[in-house]
């Protein structure tokens, strides 16, 4: 009961923060994939992921021109990445195969 308050509890900053920013995007992650498949942006927003499992994740992407890893990722976590140049980026987490979406940033 603890943990979900805390997850809670992050969940709900995590929106209030992306609406000060203007253009932030919360994926959560549960049950070992990304509650959606795909979200669309544009050039200097910001995906939030947030990590509501009971278990580290490692969401990166190789995609050119939008790399990033975010590395070990506790339950609890919760990481922004900006994306920049336009096009089709793969997420993915490095520990669970199966976990994928896309992030689509156009103006």
């Amino acid at each position: 009961m603890f943990k979900l308050r805390i997850a809670l509890i992050a969940a709900c900053l995590g929106i209030v923060a992306a609406l000060a920013w203007g253009r932030g995007y919360i994926v959560i992650q549960k049950d070992k994939q990304f509650q959606v498949d795909k979200v669309v942006i544009r050039p200097g927003d910001k995906v939030i992921f947030q990590n509501h499992d009971d278990f580290t994740h490692n969401i990166y992407s190789p995609t050119k021109g939008n790399e990033f890893n975010i590395n070990v990722q506790r339950p609890g976590g919760s990481t922004g990445v900006t994306f920049w140049t336009e096009g089709e980026v793969e997420v993915r987490c490095a520990i669970h195969p199966k976990m994928k979406m896309m992030v689509v940033i156009k103006r």
